[in-house]
């Protein structure tokens, strides 16, 4: 019961608070609007700086970076080759693929030159084009010194720093060409073997240019943001905008970058000024409005009520329904269908590779990705569609439909949808969907029934390889459960490893066709199914948390044996679960201690894939490991989804080639092609190169030929057991033969192989 007498006195006490607040509030604000002022100068000051700091840094890489992309070509021995016969056409056409063409289109070099030693230009190329020797008179005088500055270098031989990652002395500089600023940086042209003599001080020159405005200055706009950067002679500007000035080794200042500051201070109480304002003026004109204060008091209580019934019922992430409303809904659905024709639909979605995004780029930007796909499903939802948010990276979605064909399309639009680029902050992030569908009345008409088949349908969807939808089937309750069957399996199967094997595949020299090494491969003879595909077991055992224990036993197997071989090393297939463990590193240098066998015989090999994905994860083991001694290699090279691109980014020292392309030489020449651009790009950076799969002598006559290191197939030899292995290397020559017998299918056959 209300009391109006004690309401009216409790407004009155509360209208003198209001007026001594406000009061207060407005002192407060002047003071807090004029130290808002002071501030916003000071983190302007700070940022203004760190911005001069950042683009001082990104130049200077630049400058050293160009040095690094000329030594792709100019640390050759067919560079050398071809400039001492630059009279030959063939030779200057080659010059000007790999040391003018290729140098503008793929680093984006502006000018290239090449100088003989007595500083005639052989060949210009500038303006996109190859020019004339006339086109080099425009720098001849800025490239003079330079020339002779780094011919001195070279004649005394001076050392180079080993933590510059370069390959070659080299002389590069800010200098102002025709009144553009550019990098002008010079490099010997030399033999990468050694084996082509040259005379110090003699050699061929290259010049490389890159001017530092136009698309230098957009590029530098665009990944850093700096605002409407542009180059000057002088720093008039300085007081209004920030500047860099480019100073050369001999200390003159060419000019100065400048651009407009991000000032973030500034803009912060540009954007809140409006706010203080008006808080001052409702703090000024509270007491006059207290009525008005009071009513919305009471409708600001309502709000909350309803937003708090709101947050009961729905994920406070993206804003669907929760779980517990779904299945209210669900409920209801299902009620009001019993007894007619009506027909129901109960997608369960899950997403497929969420979790590296929340592992390498953070739960922010997972977050982001969760909003973005649940707007993706409601945009192709049926309009009035409950959408549900079950928690993590799944959502359920109910769909009345007339024909299963509906839901389908449904389902298909759904995942092309997810499978589209999502950009954060201008990075694309990709992720895929599985879809499980259960159908009412046909498959239950109970909630927990349709919601548990969906989930098994969804299971199947991931096992058929994700990014697809199922709809449930009788038969997946049994795939379901043999699966479950299998795992126990192999829980019992680890508790003495007798059921497993350990295999070795020999990979020999193309070369001389020797032994080189061989490859651990594991085999289950499973006491009632006989022996189980690794491609069907080792995912088990990846989800199920059993890879680690498997992979030890290997790794320990493989090791033990190969500590008595005279080999070169013996390789270990690694599961990405594995190397994302942070002791895996350890517990390698512990097996290779107890084993006696040498980091440097033992090769982890990982598959593309696996790498690509969780790189960011298991970097940490990757170095350790390859510090040690340990050679890391890239297993079914050239199925990746960003291979040739990100392989100078890539910490490995072998690579071995897909057998798919094995298996098209000689009926699809692109394959040839790929296996030889593979073996040539492995060749520029230093990684030794096999081919797997190889099943014929025409396979094994072109792989030799192109300068493939290693070639491994049942050709030369089958998986065989670990006495097979000594007894064959106990042979004199241990030379390759057409065929040896062995146990067992390898890698080659395209089955999924776990080797620690």
């Amino acid at each position: 019961m209300a009391f109006p007498g004690f309401r009216r006195e409790a407004d009155i006490s509360i209208l003198k608070i209001v007026v001594l607040a406000a009061v207060g509030m407005i002192v407060l604000t002047v003071a807090t609007f004029a130290f808002l002022v002071w501030s916003t100068w000071k983190i302007d000051t700070v940022s203004v700086a760190r911005q001069s700091e950042l683009a001082r840094h990104v130049i200077s890489r630049f400058r050293h970076q160009i040095a690094h992309d000329q030594e792709s070509a100019t640390v050759w021995d067919d560079a050398v080759t071809n400039v001492r016969a630059y009279a030959s056409p063939e030779s200057m056409d080659w010059i000007n693929a790999n040391l003018g063409e290729w140098m503008h289109t793929y680093f984006g070099h502006d000018a290239a030159y090449v100088i003989t030693a007595e500083g005639k230009p052989v060949y210009v190329f500038s303006d996109g084009m190859r020019q004339g020797a006339g086109a080099y008179n425009s720098i001849a005088a800025t490239a003079a010194p330079m020339l002779g500055e780094l011919r001195a270098a070279l004649i005394r031989g001076d050392p180079i720093a080993p933590d510059e990652g370069i390959s070659s002395p080299g002389v590069s500089d800010f200098r102002l060409l025709n009144g553009r600023p550019a990098v002008v940086s010079l490099k010997p042209i030399i033999s990468d073997s050694g084996e082509i003599e040259q005379v110090a001080g003699e050699e061929f020159i290259h010049i490389a240019v890159r001017y530092l405005d136009g698309t230098f200055l957009r590029e530098l706009e665009t990944k850093y943001d700096f605002g409407a950067m542009h180059f000057s002679r002088t720093d008039e500007e300085r007081a209004q905008k920030a500047s860099l000035p480019l100073t050369t080794t001999g200390g003159d200042v060419i000019g100065y970058l400048v651009w407009e500051p991000y000032r973030p201070g500034l803009a912060f109480l540009q954007s809140i000024t409006p706010a203080l304002v008006a808080i001052l003026l409702c703090l000024v004109g509270a007491v006059g409005v207290f009525i008005g204060m009071l009513y919305r008091r009471a409708m600001a209580n309502r709000e909350q009520e309803a937003r708090i019934r709101y947050l009961a019922s729905h994920d406070s992430l993206t804003g669907l329904l929760n779980r517990a409303s779904f299945e209210t809904r669900l409920d209801a659905a299902l009620s009001s269908a019993a007894g007619t024709p009506q027909q129901i639909a109960v997608l369960y979605l899950d997403l497929d590779r969420f979790k590296p995004i929340n592992d390498t780029l953070g739960h922010p930007v997972g977050d982001t990705v969760i909003r973005e796909v649940a707007e993706r499903i409601c945009r192709l939802a049926p309009e009035g569609a409950p959408v549900c948010r079950v928690g993590g990276d799944e959502f359920n979605v109910l769909v009345p439909y007339a024909q299963v064909e509906e839901i389908e399309v449904l389902c298909r639009a759904i995942v092309r949808s997810i499978c589209q680029p999502i950009d954060i902050h201008g990075q694309n992030v990709f992720v895929g969907i599985s879809i499980g569908v259960a159908l009412s009345p046909v498959h239950g008409t109970e909630r927990t029934e349709l919601t548990r088949k969906a989930d098994v349908a969804l299971y199947s969807a991931k096992a058929s390889g994700r990014g697809c939808y199922s709809i449930f089937g009788p038969h997946m309750d049994a795939l379901v459960r043999e699966r479950a069957e299998i795992e126990r399996d192999l829980r019992d199967a680890l508790s003495d490893y007798s059921q497993f094997e350990v295999l070795y595949q020999p990979k020999y020299f193309a070369a001389t066709g020797a032994i080189g090494s061989v490859e651990a491969l594991v085999r289950w003879h499973h006491p009632t199914r006989g022996l189980i595909s690794p491609a069907y077991f080792i995912p088990i055992a990846e989800e199920a948390g059993l890879i680690r224990e498997l992979g030890r036993f290997v790794l320990k197997e493989a090791c033990r044996a190969a500590a008595a071989w005279p080999i070169a090393n013996v390789a270990v297939n690694i599961s990405a679960v594995q190397l994302r463990d942070e002791g895996f590193a350890m517990e390698v240098m512990a097996v290779l201690a107890a084993t006696g066998l040498a980091p440097q015989k033992l090769e982890i090999e990982v598959t593309e894939t696996a790498w690509m994905d969780s790189f960011d994860s298991c970097v940490a083991n990757i170095r350790a490991l390859r510090a040690a001694g340990i050679c890391i290699a890239l297993d079914d090279f050239g199925t990746g989804f960003s291979t040739f691109g990100r392989l100078h980014e890539t910490e490995v020292d072998h690579i071995k080639i897909d057998k798919m392309f094995v298996e098209g030489l000689g009926k699809n020449r692109g394959d040839e092609a790929i296996i030889q651009a593979i073996v040539e790009l492995a060749r520029a950076k230093g990684l030794k190169t096999t081919a797997e799969g190889v099943e014929t002598e025409e396979q094994n006559a072109f792989l030799t030929q192109i300068g493939c290191d290693e070639l491994q197939g049942f050709l030369f030899a089958k998986p065989m057991r670990r006495a097979d292995v000594a007894d064959l290397l106990s042979k004199t020559g241990w030379k390759r033969k057409a065929f040896v017998g062995g146990l067992g299918r390898s890698a080659d056959d395209g089955k999924k192989e776990i080797g620690g």
